[in-house]
């Protein structure tokens, strides 16, 4: 019955549209005060792997949406008789939208969107305080066994020293009897992603493993075991591999500025040598 419903709306409105409309090849679907919804917009918002129930459902929807819309916007209108204003507003917002797709087009075609390693790495030995932690980051490893695990006397041993022998020993160990092996001595990984590891529960689980570097837990099938190396609290300076990409997307926004004002001067320096610029003061 809706399937109906709908293909008689579509009917109607295309039967009811005046034919003296330049519609510009599309097919008009509902006429509200001159107002045209045609059915190729209602297509390319209607999302795809509906039923057809819930096409129709959705598409009266819209339908009543987009009328109630049409007639809200001519209320309107017809109550605010001067529109100077927001002439204006639009105009402004038309210039500013050319400008910014322009400026996007020429950075897109002119500029590259890579930054040399070198400058980044410069770029933030010189300017660290710039760069501060929102979340805490650690160096460390992780390894989780089994209860039932043999030789725990040595995983106790082996987890908590950074020597090569003792990794070593692990990442053999872990071959055979581990559950999940984590080596990160050599990066920072965020707290977060490590405590997803782990069956804290502590009030304040980042503050525990800042102040707790060799850390073993066990729940009713495994043993868990946390070596940190290293820990960077909040506010303190991003460690280089957490600020690079911020790093980079702040040296090519500068590029971006810097190529604009190019562009900018350049277009004045023409204008003057054409005398396109006519100062009336």
């Amino acid at each position: 019955m809706r399937t109906l419903t709908f293909l008689f709306i579509i009917l109607l409105g295309c039967a009811s549209c005046k034919e003296t409309y330049d519609h510009k090849g599309k097919t008009p679907l509902v006429e509200v005060n001159h107002h045209f919804l045609y059915k190729e917009d209602l297509m390319a918002v209607l999302p795809t792997g509906l039923s057809t129930e819930d096409s129709t459902q959705f598409a009266e929807r819209y339908i009543r949406s987009w009328v109630e819309e049409s007639l809200l916007y001519d209320k309107a209108e017809a109550n605010i008789p001067d529109n100077a204003e927001i002439d204006k507003l639009v105009e402004n917002y038309r210039k500013a939208l050319i400008i910014h797709t322009y400026q996007q087009e020429l950075i897109s075609q002119k500029l590259t969107h890579e930054i040399p390693e070198q400058e980044i790495t410069e770029y933030y030995e010189q300017n660290k305080q710039l760069f501060r932690l929102e979340s805490p980051m650690i160096k460390g490893l992780f390894i989780k066994v089994p209860l039932t695990a043999p030789q725990l006397n040595n995983v106790r041993r082996w987890y908590k020293t950074q020597t090569q022998e003792a990794v070593d020993h692990l990442e053999k160990y872990n071959l055979q009897n581990g559950v999940k092996y984590e080596y990160f001595y050599d990066r920072w990984v965020p707290v977060a992603d490590v405590l997803d590891l782990l069956p804290l529960k502590v009030p304040s689980p980042e503050t525990y493993v800042n102040q707790n570097r060799h850390i073993e837990l066990k729940d009713t099938a495994f043993y868990y075991f946390l070596n940190v190396s290293d820990y960077r609290g909040v506010g303190e300076e991003k460690p280089f591999e957490a600020a690079r990409e911020e790093v980079k997307e702040l040296l090519l926004n500068r590029k971006r500025v810097e190529f604009m004002d190019g562009v900018k001067e350049d277009l004045y320096q023409q204008a003057v040598k054409k005398k396109e610029i006519i100062h009336n003061y």
